[in-house]
């Protein structure tokens, strides 16, 4: 009676595992489509930006299309690259890594910094994180672990509550950097995240 009943349950848990498929088991199915179809060849280029241009910019969903349509770019154009708020949290941080290499290994001449109107960053908080991380069984002793290990989650996580001073100060870490060569061209720009319209941040030259 308990082999047979061992045999029911996995023969009722396989079919779940595979009717209950995911989003990435959806994506992952059409992949296997595009591929055999070739609807890849559209997008063939190479790994050097045709218009030695890199672009920072915000990991929202509104922009995943309008970015570059707005921008006027196509598949092979530019390094896109984005992050949480489109901006640079500290000189050595992942973003500034990925400009400098764009910089020295791609031939990149010209960088835009391009935040947008309504960004979920603007007002971030750890204090809203923090709900909701231990609403999701992130416990307490986590959180002073890596507070003991020298993470200021307060600051890590923290957004910004001027977007124009927030594109001003990612240019100006941008363009004083001491790895980065004084001709390249920086500019910053907040895009409107309806219409695509640019607005360009004035900022003072910086003198280095």
């Amino acid at each position: 009676m308990e082999k047979a009943q061992h045999s029911i349950e996995r023969r009722i848990f396989v079919p779940q595992k595979s009717i209950f498929a995911t989003m990435i088991d959806e994506i992952v199915t059409y992949n296997k489509a595009f591929v055999s179809s070739k609807g890849y060849e559209p997008f063939v280029t190479d790994k050097y930006p045709d218009k030695r241009l890199a672009v920072l910019s915000c990991m929202d969903t509104r922009l995943t299309e309008l970015l570059p349509a707005a921008l006027g770019l196509k598949n092979g154009d530019a390094k896109i690259i984005k992050n949480a708020g489109g901006l640079i949290m500290s000189p050595f941080d992942s973003a500034m890594r990925s400009l400098l290499v764009a910089v020295y290994e791609l031939g990149v001449e010209e960088i835009m910094v391009v935040a947008h109107t309504q960004c979920g960053a603007c007002h971030m908080s750890f204090s809203h994180f923090r709900h909701e991380m231990t609403a999701r069984g992130i416990t307490d002793e986590t959180l002073d672990t890596i507070r003991q290990c020298g993470i200021d989650l307060d600051s890590w996580l923290e957004g910004f509550h001027d977007t124009e001073e927030s594109v001003r100060n990612t240019v100006h870490i941008i363009q004083s950097h001491p790895l980065m060569p004084k001709e390249i061209i920086v500019r910053g720009f907040i895009i409107d995240s309806t219409t695509g319209e640019l607005q360009e941040v004035v900022m003072k030259k910086i003198i280095r």
